[in-house]
């Protein structure tokens, strides 16, 4: 007779296994593809606009500045778009937004090629696409739970990561030498062709939100930000808002900043950058891949808020790094805890959300992930100005330790919800 011991690697083989089976599926398999091309041109340009706006001669400060415009307006509109996703068609939403965030790289390649680009058009560029953003994510992050059967939600959100990550290696491999070749002006082309595979199947396999779904929830209609506050009152709610909010604060800046660290702190070039950016990825492609595995009764609450917290150590780390060679390898740290984190506080906020109020829940997560992106974007810039780069990401990384610490405390205090076991992959 088998003990326990020895069969829970077969258990966790057969979680993984259905987890995978999720892309062989029409909607679900379509879906995740399209999303790969698209955010593939996606990242291939957040390596080169960075790039862009150092040669432009750029301050620390206006790369701050870029990435705030970038995810400021999730701070007023996100709960705009929460709305959107629970009241409208939300394959219309995805398509109208992301149709006008794409004319965004299309104007950087004319501006490139004519010769009159300038920093303070890419900010206003990144602005609009930041409108978008938030206008259109809580749709597109509440399309997942729509299209699975919800013991599969949490597979599908790791899933979703997976491809996330995987465009997170390829994007900064492809705008590498894309740079090289033809310049910033070939990572700016892909991403706008990027968009028309995912706007086609926005249009095409995601579902319809019906007149019924509409129907039994009255009360949004009438009160379209009902419920929101109740939702942050509830502390197991609350604990995973604060995790994501204090991870996009204090351990984002270090991606937004990694073009500062490789110029300014250890003398390397855009090759050493993109090769930074693509461990970035490694490390989220890694961590999403684990959460597949992940057995069933496993508390995610413990597995967010202690990736959070070793993110916080290793954003410290990398201030301290002296070695160029070693930055890729703490960047594969940080990529892995930083998703693991964000992903398990997802599958959790998604797992015990109201169908009806999901693209509300949603938008609460995009609001303290980007949100705090936005914010803690502008203050290490300014801090960078003030103190240097690796003071400031040391600072952050110390306070991130702190405060994730006193956010455990408090999240970990009372049991998970009974329904919360609806975050783990799937056999349930």
């Amino acid at each position: 007779m088998k003990t326990s011991a020895e069969t829970a690697p077969a258990s966790t083989r057969q979680v993984f296994s259905q987890s995978i089976s999720l892309l062989w599926t029409r909607r679900f398999g379509t879906f995740w593809f399209a999303t790969l091309l698209s955010n593939i041109g996606t990242w291939a340009q957040q390596v080169a606009q960075p790039w862009l706006l150092l040669s432009l001669g750029a301050s620390p400060f206006l790369i701050g500045l870029d990435a705030f415009a970038l995810s400021a307006p999730v701070l007023l509109l996100t709960l705009v778009g929460g709305v959107l996703a629970d009241r409208a068609d939300r394959r219309r939403v995805i398509a109208l937004f992301q149709s006008i965030q794409m004319l965004c790289p299309t104007l950087l390649v004319v501006l490139l090629l004519t010769g009159t680009v300038s920093p303070w058009l890419v900010i206003a560029l990144s602005l609009i696409v930041g409108i978008t953003d938030a206008l259109s994510m809580p749709s597109f992050q509440s399309i997942v739970p729509s299209i699975v059967e919800r013991k599969q939600i949490g597979a599908g959100i790791a899933l979703n990561s997976t491809q996330f990550n995987l465009s997170r290696i390829l994007g900064p491999a492809l705008a590498g030498m894309l740079i090289a070749g033809v310049g910033a002006v070939g990572c700016f082309a892909v991403s706008a062709a990027s968009y028309l595979p995912f706007i086609a199947v926005a249009l095409w396999i995601l579902p319809r939100h019906s007149t019924k779904d509409r129907a039994a929830d009255v009360a949004s209609w009438r009160h379209p930000f009902a419920g929101i506050g109740a939702m942050v009152k509830q502390p197991q709610l609350r604990g995973a808002l604060l995790t994501v909010f204090t991870v996009g604060t204090l351990c984002g800046p270090l991606v937004t900043f990694s073009p500062v660290i490789v110029r300014d702190a250890l003398h390397g070039d855009a090759t050493h950058f993109s090769l930074a950016m693509g461990a970035f990825g490694v490390g989220g492609l890694v961590g999403a891949l684990a959460l597949l595995a992940v057995p069933a009764g496993k508390d995610l609450r413990k597995v967010s808020t202690w990736c959070a917290s070793l993110c916080g150590l290793v954003v410290a780390a990398t201030a301290l790094n002296p070695w160029l060679w070693a930055l890729p390898v703490l960047l594969v740290l940080a990529g892995l805890t930083m998703n693991v984190a964000n992903t398990s506080a997802n599958s959790f906020l998604q797992a015990v959300a109201d169908p009806l109020h999901r693209g509300r829940t949603v938008s609460l997560f995009m609001l303290s992930l980007r949100g705090g992106l936005a914010l803690g974007s502008l203050v290490t810039g300014l801090t960078v100005v003030a103190f240097g780069v690796r003071y400031a990401l040391l600072a952050n990384g110390v306070l991130a330790l702190l405060v994730q610490w006193q956010i455990r405390r408090n999240w970990l205090s009372t049991p998970a919800p009974a329904n919360a076991l609806l975050a783990q992959p799937p056999h349930l």
